[in-house]
């Protein structure tokens, strides 16, 4: 009886303990689900905690591309800026003005509009002393004569001009009786000049145009010689600065060529530098000016080789040493009265007579 009861006393404290014991067991679970939360919290998290560590190194890559974008203008800006320090670009602007090449070191490609200027005033006053006897060199009486002799003088020399209108003008003295010739007899005595038909052509359809229109009278204004057939401004300056007294710029083949040699326009266009230069003188220089440049150009700077060791305006001249720069060679260049060869016209003014001109000889035997 006694081992009955203990028995199931031990059973009663086993049962105790085992149903102590169970809630052990079912709080195991428990953790473990908690923990399994805990993890899957951690294991949801971490993608979260992922994606701005993602975004970090995105921010940071643009916060490194942003200095970047801003260096990059900076480094554009540099040369942008220094252009306009450079005195490369004031030269640019000056040579619209003041037109510089790259023939000879002076003067300076920076030369400004006033050097330009003295520059060009003191080449004239030089040329004066040289040629204080400079005319226009074609031979004439009435200004009928001077704009006849001007529109044939086109492609050919003053000389061979003078040589031919003697017989013209002893056949044809007036516009009326230039206007009524024959076109085959006129080309006949023109024909030495060349281009004798349209030549012909133009000083009979002047003619017409003087006797019809102005009385057969030569007009003195601008606007009305150039309507006149074959006459344009260059002709029409010839007329008004040497017939009627009334200044004006003759842009020939000789006056294009030496301005342009010594800087004072780059411009071709006859009407564009006669503008460019007239802007350098006063209006009053503006006949002589071009007698000047024309006769040094016939004489002493030619095109092709000028004698730039017997030029008087060699210090102030760009373009010195284009030509013969031996002083005895460059001597032996020189043509008309400097060269002692006969000048462009039969009949000179008796100052470049005094001065040692030789007249040209007639058409013929010369």
């Amino acid at each position: 009886m006694k081992k009955t009861a203990a028995s199931k006393k031990s059973a009663a404290a086993d049962r105790a303990s085992t149903t102590e014991e169970a809630p052990a067991t079912e709080e195991a679970p428990a953790a473990r689900k908690s923990a399994a939360a805990k993890k899957t919290s951690v294991t949801e998290k971490t993608p979260a905690k992922k994606s701005p560590a993602r975004k970090t190194p995105t921010k940071k890559a643009s916060a490194k591309k942003a200095p970047a974008k801003k260096a990059a203008p900076l480094k554009r800006q540099a040369p942008a800026k220094k252009p306009a320090v450079v005195p490369k670009k004031a030269a640019a602007a000056v040579k619209g003005v003041a037109p510089a090449k790259t023939v000879a070191p002076k003067p300076p490609r920076g030369e400004s509009r006033t050097a330009l200027v003295r520059r060009a005033r003191r080449i004239n006053r030089e040329l004066a002393e040289v040629y204080p006897y400079a005319h226009p060199e074609l031979d004439f009486e009435n200004p009928f004569q001077l704009v006849v002799a001007t529109v044939l003088s086109a492609q050919t020399t003053d000389l061979r001009v003078n040589q031919t209108t003697p017989a013209l003008f002893a056949k044809y003295p007036t516009p009326e009786d230039l206007a009524a010739a024959v076109p085959e007899e006129v080309e006949e005595i023109l024909r030495p000049t060349g281009f004798f038909r349209a030549k012909t052509k133009s000083v009979i359809g002047l003619s017409k145009a003087l006797a019809e229109d102005f009385g057969g009278e030569v007009p003195g204004r601008l606007e009305d010689l150039v309507k006149l057939p074959g006459v344009g401004r260059k002709t029409a300056f010839v007329v008004l600065g040497n017939a009627f007294g009334r200044p004006g710029i003759s842009v020939d083949t000789h006056f294009q060529r030496l301005v342009r040699r010594w800087r004072w326009t780059e411009e071709t266009d006859p009407d564009k530098i006669e503008a460019a230069v007239g802007a350098l003188f006063p209006k009053s220089d503006w006949t002589d000016l071009s007698h000047h440049v024309i006769w040094h150009g016939r004489r002493i700077c030619h095109a092709r080789k000028p004698a730039c060791g017997a030029c008087p305006i060699a210090p102030l001249c760009p373009a010195y040493g284009e030509g013969e720069t031996d002083p005895e060679k460059a001597k032996k260049l020189l043509k008309y009265e400097k060269g002692g060869f006969p000048g462009q016209r039969l009949k000179p003014p008796q100052a470049y007579l005094d001065a040692g001109g030789k007249p040209a000889p007639p058409l013929g035997p010369g």
